[in-house]
């Protein structure tokens, strides 16, 4: 969506696309939309009421309001001027009861309008999300997707809460108290409203200056909470290089432009509202000044006096509030925007795939593959391996050779650019997305964990899972001692990402993990080598467990661990230099035995 709303008077296009989401609630939205009409007619009750009771029961003289209500009246009797006046205000105690409960269902269901539109759109919005390629995230900044799914859809809840349904709810009071007026007295009307012009000029003014603010606002908010995630994410890289003291100035100058922001909103208030104060205090001088010398005249009534004055304060209120709802249905509007165009991004993993991997035994094949990150930019060149069922593969190289871009190929977590991959001689474009996932499981280097018990980020939360298998794995992999030694044992919360686990043992949950989802194919992504040596006797315990009887995948940076690969491949700058068994590539003396023997060294170094 190429359009700017902020550049724009309104788009109704994008308005239009934001009502698709009221369809399903439109039983709501057409009740809350009567009760504006019947809040706007029940408000014109109470100075209607007043004038009578001054001119009828006060004065005496006959009063030219409405003539259903003053007929209602009339079909009482009063003995004494206080029963009159005594029934006028049970009359205007009723009114009010009337319009509370008719002001409480329609914030009732305007709010839960507003609620329900941005569930569906969040829902919508986040699975969307969950489905783009990984290159998206690559590209965008995790705050500012935090901004689209969580800030800008609360704004468009406003729009309903706070924008479209109150404006309309305004209008109709705006224009029912000045047809009202008109019909009861239009000379006092005309002078009365003289002010309107220029207040009318000075909304119009204050909605363009609030406007700017509040889009500086949203854009330093998106800014603030980019910073603040991944700041907080890093939090680590800050205290170990000592950079808080710099960090701390960069979030103070990012806080201190989000402060100026509100300031600017604070500035246009305190400018504009007692501008509409002075002009509402101008209009009832005017109906003073004017309707003094008409009631002298009999040209008005005493009723018609007071029943003007809050009839004046009844018109300014929706006037001046005005302003702020259209400013609040544009920032709506504004974020929709901002929302749609995630909405918009085709970055999926076009999943056109038909084949189930029911019948796949695990034959993989690369055939001359070519792969970037960015255009041409080459990670992997014309790469071609094959590992047969059940084989374990090793893939070793430099950093950035491109050892796990084969991994991301592989389960389609990115698209290849040239060449071909297989499973059992078919490609992998034509197996359904999700059962080629499910078919495999991946071992990050990184492990993931989420703030939830170790049962739940085993399994996932997935049905099929029972706590009797993960209990079964962990034993399996080695790992149900240290686990049943926490407190509440598989359901200790681990807190976010894993935090009150070491790394080895993070990496154990996340092999458990890997093994009780019984996967086909299992691929290892350099997954010992940020764990300590004390741990590593249990890592390759495991491996050995989850890859017997399974074709494997092993990136590795310790060759100690690949040692008993049915195949090794080299890779170095995107290329495969080297393929052999580790005794071949060893005998041969290239590539690979020159890592082997640095690493080699490296260990008599440290042990010595």
């Amino acid at each position: 969506m190429s359009k700017n709303v902020a550049g724009k008077a309104f788009d109704f296009s994008l308005f239009r696309r934001v009502m698709t989401y009221v369809k399903p609630y439109n039983k709501t939205f057409y009740i809350t939309a009567s009760l504006t009409m019947f809040l706007a007619i029940i408000s014109l009750v109470r100075p209607i009421l007043i004038q009578i009771a001054v001119d009828k029961f006060i004065i005496g003289n006959e009063s030219k309001g409405f003539p259903f209500i003053s007929d209602f009246i009339n079909l009482f009797t009063f003995e004494y001027k206080s029963d009159g006046l005594l029934f006028i205000t049970q009359l205007l105690i009723g009114a009010l009861i009337i319009e509370a409960i008719l002001q409480y269902f329609f914030t009732l269901l305007g709010n839960l309008l507003g609620q329900n539109v941005i569930k569906d759109l969040r829902n919508e919005t986040f699975k969307h999300v969950i489905n783009f390629k990984l290159k998206y995230f690559d590209n965008t900044p995790i705050g500012k997707l935090i901004t689209n799914t969580v800030t800008d859809i609360e704004r468009i809840a406003e729009m309903f809460s706070s924008g479209i349904l109150l404006i309309i709810s305004d209008l109709l009071k705006i224009f029912a108290v000045i047809f009202c007026m008109i019909y009861i007295n239009w000379d006092l009307t005309l002078i009365t409203l003289i002010p309107i012009p220029f207040l009318i000029v000075a909304t119009l003014i204050f909605k363009e200056i609030i406007k700017k603010a509040y889009q500086e606002i949203a854009k330093q908010t998106g800014k603030l909470n980019t910073f603040v995630q991944e700041h907080i994410t890093g939090m680590s890289i800050i205290q170990l290089f000592n950079r808080e003291e710099v960090e701390m100035e960069a979030f103070s100058e990012i806080n201190k432009k989000h402060r100026t922001a509100h300031i600017k909103t604070v500035w246009a208030y305190s400018i504009f509202f007692p501008v509409v104060e002075i002009l509402s205090a101008t209009s009832i001088a005017l109906l003073v000044w004017y309707g003094l010398g008409e009631v002298a005249e009999n040209h008005a009534t005493a009723g018609e006096i007071f029943s003007f004055t809050l009839f004046i304060h009844m018109l300014y209120r929706p006037i001046r509030q005005l302003a702020e709802r259209f400013n609040t249905l544009q920032l709506g509007m504004v974020s929709s925007e901002r929302v749609f165009k995630v909405l918009d991004t085709v970055s999926s993993i076009k999943n056109n795939g038909t084949n189930s991997t029911s019948n796949l035994k695990g034959n993989i094949e690369f055939k001359n593959v070519w792969f970037a990150y960015n255009n041409e930019e080459w990670v992997l060149k014309n790469v071609s391996f094959k590992i047969k069922q059940g084989e374990s593969l090793a893939i070793v190289g430099a950093t950035g050779a491109g050892k796990s871009s084969i991994i991301n190929l592989l389960g389609r977590y990115y698209e290849i650019d040239k060449g071909e991959i297989f499973i059992d001689n078919v490609n992998i474009n034509e197996i359904e997305l999700q059962e080629l996932r499910e078919y495999m499981s991946i071992v990050l280097q990184d492990v993931f964990l989420f703030s939830d018990s170790i049962l739940n980020n085993i399994t996932l939360y997935s049905e099929s899972i029972t706590e009797k298998q993960v209990i079964e794995a962990a034993k399996e992999v080695g790992a149900h001692e240290f686990i049943s030694k926490l407190p509440g044992d598989y359901q200790y919360n681990v807190k976010e990402r894993g935090t009150m686990l070491s790394v080895g043992q993070r990496q154990l949950i996340s092999f458990i993990r890997a093994y009780v989802h019984q996967p086909q194919v299992l691929i290892l992504d350099e997954a010992t080598s940020s764990i300590d040596s004390g741990s590593e006797e249990l890592i390759k315990h495991a491996t050995s467990v989850l890859t017997k009887g399974r074709t494997a995948i092993i990136v590795a940076h310790r060759l100690s661990t690949i040692k008993n690969a049915d195949k090794i491949i080299v890779i170095d700058k995107g290329e495969i230099v080297e393929e052999g068994s580790h005794t071949e590539l060893v005998n041969k003396g290239g590539y690979y035995k020159k890592l082997y023997d640095y690493q080699f060294k490296s260990q008599q170094k440290q042990y010595s």
